[in-house]
């Protein structure tokens, strides 16, 4: 007999607080239908997260949608946070946009195995978003699925979406964000090179090249934590911005974070930065020395917010 599984249905960029009460609840019932099933192998429920490789709205306007994650990301959020090991990732195309949302769940149970369904208050599915929670409900019903539609999740009276975050993190309010995130907002990358001039007359830097589809926090230095390929977690400051004083006029906006206490080389290798607190606006300096004594300025008030918050 094949794998069951209960599935947790969304987008869930971000992966915020919001997603997981479906992601803790998809967990729970799991647990609950393996016992019901006595443990037996052959009888195994799975709890699963179902997601599209895009945003919809992007296939269907041709508009480019900016998102807190990548598809690798919020696989690794899932699993990390929730314990969740599968992420099922649907090409959202033609064929999936113009789906009867009857056959869709008829596929959730053909193609994953699902056994129970969880989904959120406001979640829509199928050919132009004719599914709704009601409908998800009276079908499992009529086909022996479970069923749980979770409510609103809210964090001082606003209700928790990605909606909200992604205007958080643009306008560098970004220990707000975390709040609603249950996390820090953070970005993922290989390590790329950047202008010499940081790590010859001011500071190394590790640098990451934003995609063009990512929510960038507003321009500034923020206090950060960075995770090294291999595990190491480290202090750093970040600057968000095109560099005015020393960029040579190039506008690309980069993620340039020098990492405190730290001397090595990463190029090309994995690495990850969790935006903690904003410290400063981006602004040009009228020399570089004058741009140095800032930067140790910064460094020393992003060690002594970490500081605090280890203390916490």
């Amino acid at each position: 007999m094949a794998e069951k599984t209960v599935i947790a249905l969304g987008f869930f960029d971000g992966v915020h607080i919001g997603h997981g009460a479906l992601l803790r609840k998809t967990v729970e019932r799991a647990k609950e239908l393996d016992i019901a099933a006595q443990g037996a192998a052959e009888n195994r429920v799975a709890p699963a997260a179902f997601t599209f490789d895009r945003a919809p709205k992007e296939f269907v306007t041709g508009v480019n949608v900016p998102l807190l994650t990548s598809v690798d990301e919020r696989r690794a959020l899932i699993r990390d946070l929730y314990g969740i090991e599968r992420t099922i990732v649907a090409p959202f195309d033609r064929a999936m946009m113009t789906m009867p949302w009857q056959s869709f769940l008829e596929r959730l149970v053909a193609r994953y195995g699902a056994a129970h369904l969880v989904a959120g208050h406001d979640y829509r599915f199928g050919y132009q978003n004719e599914g709704t929670p009601e409908l998800l409900r009276d079908w499992c019903a009529a086909h022996g699925l479970g069923c749980d539609v979770i409510s609103k999740v809210e964090l001082g009276g606003v209700t928790v979406s990605s909606t909200h975050i992604r205007a958080l993190v643009e306008d560098g309010d970004v220990e707000r964000a975390a709040e609603f995130l249950g996390h820090p907002y953070a970005m993922t990358g290989e390590v790329a090179h950047g202008h010499r001039l940081g790590s010859t007359e001011l500071f190394p830097t590790v640098n990451l090249m934003p995609e063009a589809w990512r929510v960038l926090p507003r321009r500034g230095v923020y206090a950060a934590r960075a995770t090294l390929w291999g595990g190491g977690v480290l202090a750093a400051v970040t600057n968000v911005g095109v560099r005015p004083t020393v960029g040579g006029g190039d506008d690309t906006v980069s993620v340039e974070t020098h990492l405190i206490d730290w001397d090595g080389d990463i190029y090309g290798q994995p690495f990850k930065v969790e935006f903690l607190r904003f410290l400063r606006d981006e602004r040009p300096f009228g020399s570089v020395p004058e741009l140095h004594a800032q930067i140790e300025a910064d460094i020393a008030a992003a060690r002594r917010f970490i500081r605090k918050s280890v203390k916490k």
